[in-house]
This record gives C-alpha cells, sequence and structure tokens, in this order.
C-alpha cells in the first residue's frame, strides 16, 4: 500500500551514508516542516482518568533534533539513558535519583541503550558497541562492526545481536565481544532515518530490514531459519519504493506482530515464519500488544486497534492525525501516545476514546513510552524524562 500522504510529511532533510568508494544510500527523516499537512488542533473533552507525575528530570541532553530515538531500558530496579553526547547513567527507576553517570569523550551514541547476560549496551556513529556491567557501569567490550548502530542492540544466551545502518546483523561474544557471525541483506538507494532493533527469542534472533523483509536467524550460528517478505517495492521512484521495516517485532506466545512501511502490519508463526494475517496499514513506528488486540500507529498519526488473533479492525482514533505520533504502548488498560508538542494522550484500550492529556514537556517527543511496570515513563528529544502513574 502507498500512501497518499507521504509527500506531504516527509521532511526535504536527506542524509548522506557513505559506505564505501562506489556505494551511498540516503536516509529521510520524518520531521514537521512549514511545507507540511497542519497537524490537527486539539479538541477539549471531559477527563474519565487521573494520571499523577511521580517525578520529573532532565537526563542527559537528549538527541538534539537527530531523530534519534535513544529509548530509556529499565533493567531490574534501574532505569538506563543513553544521550547523542556519550553520556550513559543509570539512575533508581522508582524515584529517577542517579546512581552513576558515565561520559565516553567524543563518542556520539546513536543506538540504545540496550540489555542482556548482565550487559547495558550502546551503539555509536562511527560503528563501535559498547558493552558496560549493568551493576558498576565498568566497561567488558568495545566491538566494532561496520556502520554506524541506530537500534538499540539485544543480548541473550552468550550472544549480543546487533543491527548496523547497512543491513547487517551482527552476532557478538557476550563475553568478548568477538565477532561469531553476520547476516547481510541489502540496502536500498532511499531509506528511512533508523533501523529496526533486533529482538531475541529463545534460540533465534529477529529482526526487520529495509527491503520490507523480516528474518530470523540462528542465535548461535546466524543461519537463517526463515524469512518473509511484509512489504513488496513497487513505484516510479526511490520514495515510492520504500517499505523499510524500522520497528522491533513484538512477541506474544507463538507470534510476532510486526510494521513495515508503505506495507502492512502483519502477525507471524515464530516457528516458520507463516504469515498469519495482515492490514494494509503503513506504519514506521513501534506497536503494541495487550488485551488481545494489536495497537499500531499509522504513518498519518492514527492509532489502531486489530484483534490479534485474525486482524480484523476493532477501533481507530483519526484525531491525532499529522501530530507526528509516536507508537502505542499498552499500560494497564490504557493506550498512550505522545506528539511533536509534548502532550501524552491517554486512550481506553478497549474503544479508542480519550481518557487524559497533559503537556509533559514543550519539546517534541519521537520515543514510543515505557512501559516500567508500576510506572510509565515518557522521554523527550532535549532529555526530559517524565515518570507517570494513573490512578
Amino acid at each position: 500500500m502507498k500512501s497518499a500522504h507521504l509527500p506531504r510529511a516527509l521532511t526535504v532533510a536527506l542524509l548522506a551514508l557513505s559506505l564505501s568508494a562506489c556505494e551511498t544510500i540516503r536516509t529521510v527523516v520524518f520531521r514537521e516542516t512549514s511545507n507540511a499537512v497542519k497537524p490537527n488542533e486539539l479538541e477539549e473533552f471531559e477527563p474519565t482518568l487521573a494520571v499523577e507525575q511521580v517525578w520529573s528530570d532532565r537526563i542527559g541532553k537528549g538527541a538534539d533534533e537527530q531523530y534519534l530515538k535513544l529509548t530509556p531500558k529499565p533493567i531490574g530496579e534501574r532505569l538506563y539513558v543513553a544521550d547523542r553526547h556519550g553520556s550513559l547513567v543509570a539512575s533508581a527507576l522508582a524515584t529517577g535519583k542517579e546512581e552513576w553517570d558515565i561520559h565516553d569523550k567524543d563518542v556520539e551514541y546513536t543506538g540504545g541503550p540496550g540489555s542482556g547476560d548482565g550487559m547495558v549496551l550502546v551503539g555509536t556513529g562511527d560503528g563501535r558497541v559498547i558493552a558496560r556491567e549493568a551493576d558498576s557501569g565498568k566497561v567488558r567490550w568495545v566491538a566494532r562492526v561496520s556502520s554506524e548502530v541506530l537500534a538499540a542492540p539485544a543480548a541473550g544466551g552468550g550472544v549480543t545481536v546487533v543491527r548496523t545502518g547497512d543491513g547487517r546483523l551482527y552476532g557478538l561474544d557476550s563475553e568478548t565481544g568477538s565477532q561469531r557471525w553476520v547476516y547481510e541483506r541489502s540496502v536500498p538507494i532511499l531509506t528511512l532515518r533508523g533501523v529496526a532493533p533486533p529482538v531475541i527469542e529463545e534460540d533465534i534472533a529477529l529482526a526487520g530490514f529495509d527491503n520490507g523483509r523480516f528474518a530470523a536467524v540462528s542465535l548461535t550460528t546466524g543461519k537463517m531459519a526463515w524469512e518473509s517478505p511484509l512489504a513488496t517495492p513497487t513505484g516510479r521512484s526511490d520514495l515510492e519504493r520504500m517499505v523499510d521495516v524500522d520497528a522491533p517485532p513484538v512477541i506474544a506466545g507463538t507470534t510476532a506482530y510486526v510494521s513495515s512501511f508503505q506495507g502492512a502490519v502483519a502477525a507471524l508463526s515464530i516457528a516458520d515464519g507463516k504469515i498469519l494475517w495482515t492490514r494494509e496499514v503503513s506504519s514506521y513506528e513501534e506497536l503494541s500488544v495487550g488485551e488481545d488486540r494489536v495497537y499500531v500507529t499509522d504513518d498519518v498519526g492514527t492509532v489502531w486497534a486489530f484483534n490479534a488473533e485474525d486482524g480484523s479492525s476493532v477501533w481507530k482514533q483519526e484525531d491525532l492525525a499529522n501530530r507526528f505520533v509516536t507508537g502505542p504502548v499498552y499500560f494497564q488498560g490504557h493506550v498512550v501516545v505522545s506528539d511533536f508538542e509534548g502532550y501524552v494522550h491517554w486512550l481506553n484500550a478497549k474503544t479508542g476514546e480519550f481518557e487524559y492529556r497533559e503537556q509533559v514537556t514543550k519539546d517534541r517527543i519521537i520515543a514510543p513510552a515505557i512501559d516500567a511496570g508500576s510506572l510509565l515513563l515518557v522521554y523527550s528529544t532535549t532529555g526530559q524524562l517524565v515518570a507517570l502513574r494513573p490512578h
């Protein structure tokens, strides 16, 4: 499915990323511009939910408008936050109180934090992966990969999995950082700014690619277990042929739910990659699953709820169109999204109706909210972090 909204929603910013002397790809960044469609005005409603701010703090300097999500990572009782300028902060999740702050000089963090095997993992713009002990922050190892790391690495079963901007998926030894395997797919001439974070599920690693394909590879060998096409490039221009899979899959039981830009939202069998159902909804944002439903924000800003079993529509909320809405997160019976003006919107998970809204920051929010158990965390592009609790 090609979105008629696409040419008006895209920013004019094109970033050149040189791969070799004879190979170049370009990435497109989504941002609001003066030529973009006017965002929907927010309409007033009577709140049916109360939400309190438990704590709020500015941690680091955020992403500096580079469209780096750098989504904070809860691990146990701590919260880890990385910023573009090389700071990695560990804070108490319950209070936001800082426990330690490590700054790597002359390092640009671009992907992470990720976690697994007792580590916190961050990727850099010059193709490094830095692994630190989660408790102390002590460096365990630093590994080199082939290009920029824009997604949070993941570790499990003794293997650290890293997705790079040039279409590669690496398997590194979690103890030493040495390379075990690499899985590679071609990269189209034009892609969205970002790549899909890998997800480890038992003995396989799952990852999406910019050519519209979604793959499962052996965690120990990197050999392909299966690969499924979520979207097929069509159209005359490179822009029309963009079919990036930029969001991580959500695993529920034996099914992986995943979305693609100008492609589809799909449910796949983890065992063999068989596509169980698809919906022609274009999305480059993370999706969420809860109450037997799949929640998706499409490339216009409409929030959808689909039946997780068969993909049938349950509801859609269109009032946030053109507000550059984040991916949704299911949290305690609610669906939460944020927007470019710093508003956090709470929707009823069963009906899609608005329950509560608050502008928690005046800065743009591009990362989805984070389910941290009893708290919901919202993180802005400038490093403002807010912990919320409904009651």
